[in-house]
Order: C-alpha cells, then structure tokens, then sequence
C-alpha cells in the first residue's frame, strides 16, 4: 500500500513534469508568434514528452487503486491533477494557436 508521504511524493512528480509542459507550450507559442513553426511543432512534441510522464506517474496510482488500495489523497495530489489537466487543456489551445499563426503567415505572404 502507498502512504501518504508517497502519494505526494507523486504529486510533486506530477506537478514537475506538467508544469515542464507548460514551460514548453508557452516557448513554441513564442516561436509560432515569431513565425518559427518547425521549431513550434518541435516544443510542442517535447511537451507532450513531459505530459506523457505525468500521466504514468498518475497511472501509477489509478492502478493500485483499481486493484483495491485505499490511498490517501493529499492537497498536493489534488493540486497536480489540476496541473496536469490544465495543462493537457492547454496543449490542445497551443496547437491551435501555431496552426492560426502558421494559416496568418500564409495568407499574409499571399497579399503580398
């Protein structure tokens, strides 16, 4: 059985790797308003590196619970699954914003 200690030990991960995420979702949201969308494109792959590694940290826990632990929740763990959602939630928003940057751009050099 997990302790306390070690759920939000999990925590901590979590929040670590999403809020790397969000570092990174911000940089290519950079480099898409500057017209850099390989290197967008690229940020945003390395975001979801770090949001893959949240998630197993996550699974971790999902899966003993499955299995019948009874696991103590902490207000870090409650706080990292906010981070960890609100961040996959702004990966989908990144995306759509290179991708608007990217169909400006173009259309932009079309008027030219």
């Amino acid at each position: 059985m997990t302790t306390r200690e070690e759920v939000s030990m999990i925590g901590f991960a979590i929040v670590a790797h999403a809020g790397d995420a969000r570092s990174t979702l911000l940089e290519a949201m950079d480099c898409a308003k500057g017209g850099d969308f390989t290197q967008a494109r690229t940020l945003i792959e390395e975001a979801n590196e770090s949001i893959v590694a949240a998630h197993k940290e996550q699974t971790k826990l999902l899966s003993e619970e499955a299995g019948g632990s009874d696991l103590e929740v902490s207000f870090i763990m409650i706080h990292a699954q906010d981070t960890l959602m609100t961040t996959m939630l702004f990966k989908d928003q990144a995306e759509y914003f290179i991708n608007s940057y990217e169909r400006i751009t173009q259309l932009e050099e079309k008027l030219k």
